[in-house]
């Protein structure tokens, strides 16, 4: 495996992103979606194997404040190799300075990025598009 650490998005394969989400599984991504969200983040990690996306990650970020990571993906084949911690590692050294640093985790995923650091919160909110899904998926839930 000779991985190659991408963080520029010029000339990206947008639909193979939007595969590796479908794949991950983190939901169905459109591409155009996709290169919005990247494009609009200040950071960004990929990482390639012979050119194909095996692992991604974003984060949105005002340069001070507050950084979000988000999109954290890893194909399934590659889970399990240190890439998704690699991908997180990477962004966190990028949002270093901030005074602090959030994301939200899939259900059950949570201990991945307390090793990294991150503690749950106890004022978190969040309105998401599709509330019921949101709950169906563990996301949401009532006090």
């Amino acid at each position: 495996m000779a991985i190659q650490w991408i963080d520029s998005i010029d000339g990206l394969d947008w639909a193979g992103l939007a595969a590796l989400y479908r794949a991950a599984p983190l939901g169905d991504k459109k591409p155009d979606d996709l290169k919005l969200v990247f494009t609009n983040s200040l950071y960004r990690c990929l990482a390639a194997d012979d050119g194909r996306l095996v692992a991604a990650g974003r984060a949105l970020a005002d340069g001070r404040d507050c950084a979000y990571l988000a999109d954290i993906a890893v194909l399934p084949s590659y889970q399990g190799r240190g890439l998704g911690a690699e991908v997180v590692q990477r962004l966190l050294e990028r949002c270093k300075g901030h005074r602090k640093i959030i994301l939200y985790a899939v259900p059950g995923r949570e201990s991945l990025y307390a090793r990294h650091g991150f503690r749950r919160m106890r004022t978190a909110m969040a309105i998401f598009a599709d509330q019921e899904a949101a709950y169906a998926r563990g996301y949401l839930h009532d006090d």
